[in-house]
């Protein structure tokens, strides 16, 4: 979901969000918050466990449905901190994070296909490993196998192998990968499969345990590709499949808002809205913009890129027993500060060895906006494993475009192109010119502190931490730029 696409950032916007634009009214709405990646597995760890992904194995790309568990099972995340402050905790949604399944024989499980799974033995090492009291939901993306719900440990359903893509076609499922799945699987009601838990999990923690506090993660599988709204949303937008995709997230939004205001535990609730990455060229982009939708607004790229579009993401926050008043906040944030934030919340700081890459945005609660706890720089990271770094308003890219093969009709080619690219954001924030030849002191510092944040295996004061080495020509090529 691109910043455009939400009509609280983009006046332009033809996509109305209005249960989402209610949220900034009545909350914080931050406008210079990043995603530590511009795809999805990456930023839903770095969301976890306030570190990069890029210092775990995963050195570029994402997970896939069979793979094993990202998220070390010595590491702390934003659920299990919370489980020892006596919170009930559920994911209800996408994981792709990986998880362990059980092998039928001694072969390797291919992580794509996931051929030699054995169903009927539990999953370890998924949600119900990392904090989670309670899981619903889908190991990966909708057009990865298995295409088929999960609660808690087992898969559920009857499956089947499917690998001809006329067998999707029956079932009326839009271009996805041969694999299995489950009986009755439908893409166009899981948005609503995943709400009505959602709403039934609250209400249940309302009832059953009234005086515990609770934490819900719902990532949803919206609007990422397959983009199949249901039939209510369809041609709602009077834009594309895409607007109307965003539109069911927005409805869904409402109907959480509404379930809190009925069990009345508003005013207490603390409610967090984002986009793990920006559009998807999956969205149709041409036809948007030739009604002058831009998903990815005034910015350059998209999803998978290095450029603002792919990680610039919309985040709102509302609690309005501590945020008391609307607040637009400018404070350069990331996705990897929920943890220290939370922590900061509970006063509570992260252990030496966790929370490396988070930096606590509590004061902006009440608009305090103190300097001297503000993030010292950001680290993005693109689909294809290149690197940005963003300290003040200054941003270099190392590589000489998008650092992604994806790219936004509506952008034209950067002036003075090079290897290597800078940008003052605060002139430039559209990043149409490179003037990494007016500032080589300025190209320097960033790339030494590149290079720290990667050796020191933080961006936080603390203890060097270890990051797994970066391995093979490839990624050394990639990581050369710095030196």
């Amino acid at each position: 979901m691109g910043i455009g696409d939400v009509s609280t950032y983009n006046k332009s916007s033809k996509i109305n969000t209005f249960h989402i634009d209610a949220l900034a009214k009545q909350g914080i709405k931050f406008t210079d918050y990043h995603t530590s990646s511009s795809v999805c597995t990456p930023t839903r760890y770095g969301i976890m466990t306030g570190r990069y992904a890029w210092r775990s194995r995963l050195k570029s790309g994402v997970t896939h449905g069979f793979s094993s568990n990202l998220i070390e099972t010595t590491r702390t995340t934003i659920a299990s901190y919370l489980k020892t402050k006596g919170y009930n905790t559920a994911v209800i949604g996408k994981w792709h994070l990986g998880m362990n399944w059980s092998r039928k024989n001694d072969k390797k499980i291919n992580i794509k296909e996931g051929r030699n799974v054995d169903f009927n033995k539990k999953i370890k090492n998924g949600p119900n490993a990392f904090g989670f009291d309670y899981y619903y939901g889908i190991s990966a993306s909708l057009d990865m196998p298995p295409y088929a719900y999960i609660e808690n440990n087992m898969i559920q359903g009857n499956l089947s192998y499917a690998e001809d893509q006329n067998i999707f076609k029956e079932l009326n499922m839009k271009p996805v990968r041969p694999g299995w799945i489950s009986e009755n699987f439908n893409q166009e009601t899981v948005v609503s499969n995943l709400e009505k838990k959602a709403i039934s999990w609250i209400t249940q923690q309302n009832t059953n345990t009234p005086n515990k506090p609770f934490f819900l993660y719902l990532p949803l599988t919206a609007p990422h590709a397959p983009i199949v709204p249901s039939d209510k949303f369809k041609g709602k937008s009077n834009l594309s499949a895409h607007g109307d995709f965003c539109l069911e997230i927005d409805a869904l939004v409402g109907k959480i808002i509404t379930t809190l205001d009925k069990l009345n535990i508003t005013d207490n609730t603390i409610i967090v809205f984002s986009s793990d990455n920006g559009v998807s060229p999956n969205a149709n982009l041409k036809a948007m913009e030739n009604k002058k939708h831009y998903s990815s607004h005034i910015y350059r790229g998209l999803k998978g890129t290095l450029y603002e579009g792919g990680h610039r993401m919309p985040f709102i926050i509302k609690w309005p027993k501590g945020i008391e008043k609307h607040i637009t906040s400018d404070k350069l944030t990331c996705s990897t500060d929920f943890l220290a934030t939370i922590m900061d919340l509970n006063n509570d700081k992260p252990e030496e060895h966790n929370a490396e890459d988070s930096v606590s945005f509590l004061s902006e609660f009440n608009g305090e906006n103190k300097s001297d706890i503000s993030r010292g720089a950001i680290v993005h990271h693109s689909d294809n494993g290149y690197f940005s770094i963003r300290e003040g308003k200054w941003k270099l890219i190392f590589h000489s475009g998008a650092g992604s093969k994806r790219k936004d009709p509506k952008d034209l080619p950067v002036k003075n192109p090079n290897k290597l690219q800078l940008f003052n954001l605060d002139k430039d924030l559209e990043e149409k010119t490179n003037i990494i030849a007016l500032y080589p002191e300025k190209t320097a510092h960033l790339k030494l502190l590149m290079a720290k944040l990667i050796n020191d295996g933080r961006s936080t004061d603390g203890i060097k931490q270890k990051t797994i080495p970066f391995k093979g020509e490839k990624q050394l090529l990639k990581i050369n730029a710095f030196k």
